[in-house]
């Protein structure tokens, strides 16, 4: 195994974030974009000018997809909504036909065909008390995964044929036969298993090569699968226990996004790991995969 201990990562913002997620690169606005759920917060890094900016949406928002139209496709406490992030204007979409009361959105992203795939969640993590939907043209929502508690993905293999999601609680990332045009998928295989003492999956995401990059939970590192063998390949260790999630950002998708959380830790816990919370950045050595941007909801 290649464990890269050279890796080193800098830090990007120090932002001491509650619960960073949900980083993506915007390549129109060459900016990454990233959420704080529990802050009610959405930042985007200007990565021409590294600047900062902040909406604050008042309410959880869990992740963020760019849409071919200019707007922001958020996942929020209440349904999908979609921003201008130039006006701050917040505009709602559907609220998926749930109750929110207990429940917000988790992690999200856009398929190739510019569907959006989103996964709901209780509050407190309540053990499969979510769902993954698929929002379509006219707001079509269908219900694809059922019975979640923690939902992370989805992640599209480069050529589309295939879908790979985490439901955290499981410790395990599940591989899907995917559908490019009916966005039909059908379960295949656990394509890898995290052993317990690393901690739980969280964000991923795809490189170049087909190996998937996983954001560990506890575990103080982002780990890289080859998804054939379900085996780990290589790591970047963090200085922050709770890593949760990854994204290829940059003009050439060359540098991993990392955002890290301090939901849940103790006081002695930050006192011995400050940087906690924080965004990191670094260049792992090999590209990633374009994501997908949100198309099919513009006319909303």
């Amino acid at each position: 195994m290649n464990t890269t201990l050279h890796h080193k990562v800098s830090v990007l913002c120090p932002l001491a974030a509650s619960l960073g997620e949900s980083p993506v690169w915007h390549a129109e606005r060459r900016s990454c974009l990233w959420v704080d759920i529990l802050k009610k917060k959405l930042y985007e890094y200007s990565w021409e000018k590294k600047a900062l900016r902040c909406h604050d949406l008042r309410r959880y928002v869990s992740s963020v997809i760019p849409g071919t139209d200019g707007q922001l496709y958020l996942g929020l406490q209440g349904g999908i909504g979609k921003l201008n992030p130039d006006s701050g204007d917040l505009t709602w979409i559907t609220d998926l036909g749930i109750d929110w009361t207990e429940h917000r959105c988790n992690d999200g992203a856009a398929d190739s065909q510019g569907r959006i795939w989103m996964s709901t969640m209780e509050m407190d993590c309540r053990n499969e008390a979510g769902d993954v939907y698929a929002i379509e043209g006219n707001a079509q929502v269908t219900k694809k995964i059922e019975n979640v508690s923690i939902s992370n993905g989805p992640v599209w293999s480069a050529d589309n044929k295939r879908l790979y999601h985490t439901d955290s609680a499981t410790r395990q990332v599940k591989s899907y036969v995917y559908e490019e045009e009916s966005g039909n998928i059908s379960f295949e295989r656990v394509a890898v298993e995290i052993p317990k003492a690393m901690g739980l999956p969280d964000g991923m995401a795809m490189d170049e090569e087909g190996m998937l990059w996983i954001a560990l939970w506890g575990g103080s590192c982002v780990s890289r699968w080859n998804i054939s063998t379900g085996k780990m390949v290589d790591y970047i260790s963090l200085p922050a226990p709770h890593v949760s999630s990854c994204a290829f950002v940059g003009d050439e998708l060359d540098h991993l996004l990392i955002t890290t959380a301090r939901k849940d830790m103790t006081e002695e816990q930050l006192e011995e790991f400050p940087e906690s919370g924080h965004i990191f950045i670094i260049r792992p050595g090999v590209r990633g995969v374009p994501r997908s941007f949100c198309s099919l909801l513009n006319n909303e």
